[in-house]
């Protein structure tokens, strides 16, 4: 192309004109950045869980309660409410917690029982045997 005999001129680019607040028209431009965590692991219904306190001890419906919550907890998250299975499944998991200490508290004391009653029977079959000793 032909200007005319014209010769193109350089035209600095207005670098440094730092006189306005950032953001507006002809300012430095700020880049912000915002950073969105997503979780990709599912919520956890500990079904598996709740169903062995159900079934193993009982103790005052927790199993129970924490199967009813697992299931909530899984009906939420094929529906596609995380925040709601995460709620349901944190609940069945705090359930399931007091149902296992409760079941480990009843079967230690259980063993406990078992384990005084025949200390308490072998002696005193020892005792009886002593004072029933004829001489």
């Amino acid at each position: 192309m032909d200007h005319g005999g014209q010769q193109a001129e350089a035209v600095p680019l207005q670098v440094g004109r730092y006189d306005v607040p950032p953001g507006q028209p002809g300012g430095p431009v700020m880049v912000q950045y915002t950073t969105v965590t997503i979780s990709t692991d599912p919520p956890k219904d500990h079904i598996i869980w709740s169903i062995f306190n159900l079934v193993y001890g009982n103790v005052f419906c927790f199993g129970l309660a924490a199967l009813f919550h697992s299931v909530k907890a899984r009906d939420r998250k094929v529906a596609g409410d995380l925040n709601g299975a995460r709620n349901y499944g944190n609940t069945a998991r705090c359930l399931n917690i007091v149902a296992t200490v409760l079941n480990f508290i009843g079967i230690c004391s259980f063993i406990a029982i078992i384990v005084i009653n025949v200390n308490v029977k072998s002696s005193s079959n020892v005792n009886a045997y002593h004072y029933n000793r004829r001489y």
